[in-house]
């Protein structure tokens, strides 16, 4: 027996199959998680935007028109959750010290520049740190990235140009001082 199709999965979903949608979120879970990670950088962040997101997906799954393929369709789903999560998080902030912070083990220099230059990409502007993750995390073109964001591919070049700028100021101040 074969498996079935994403998009016969998304049509059972449609019709209220609650087993298509189950299957349909097993076979992109990781995908979605994925997403999310890359995009906050935390595991229990990660784990609370994928649930979000899943929430978000069985109540937007009715509007998926097959008009690009359903990973393209996710992206922005879950990056937006992602940045609603954000903001709500911002507006109730934790005291809380992560384990990772608590931390005195001696890490490698490389180790460090490389979580310092992802706090970074992190803190790019939303539209800039999107780009640039869709394109060098998930290996989409300028022109997949573009229909993803909704936007020109003229567009998403500028806001990597952008967000390259700002980091290579970074790189630049990081050499000097060290």
């Amino acid at each position: 027996m074969t498996e079935p199709t994403d998009r016969e999965l998304i049509e059972g979903a449609q019709r209220g199959e609650r087993g298509a949608f189950e299957a349909l979120l097993r076979r992109h879970y990781d995908t979605i998680y994925r997403i999310a990670y890359r995009w906050c950088g935390n595991r229990e962040d990660a784990q609370d935007i994928t649930q979000a997101a899943c929430i978000k997906l069985a109540r937007a799954v009715g509007s998926f028109r097959f008009e690009s393929a359903f990973v393209t369709w996710l992206y922005p789903l879950v990056i937006n959750t992602a940045k609603d999560w954000v903001k709500a998080r911002a507006r109730h902030p934790s005291d809380e010290i992560s384990e990772a912070d608590q931390s005195v083990a001696p890490v490698a220099e490389a180790t460090i520049y490389a979580k310092q230059l992802l706090a970074r990409v992190r803190a790019l502007p939303a539209r800039e740190r999107q780009a640039i993750y869709l394109v060098f995390s998930e290996g989409l073109s300028h022109r997949e990235a573009a229909r993803v964001m909704a936007c020109g591919e003229s567009t998403v070049s500028w806001y990597i140009h952008q967000a390259r700028q700002k980091l290579q100021t970074f790189r630049e101040r990081e050499s000097r001082h060290g």
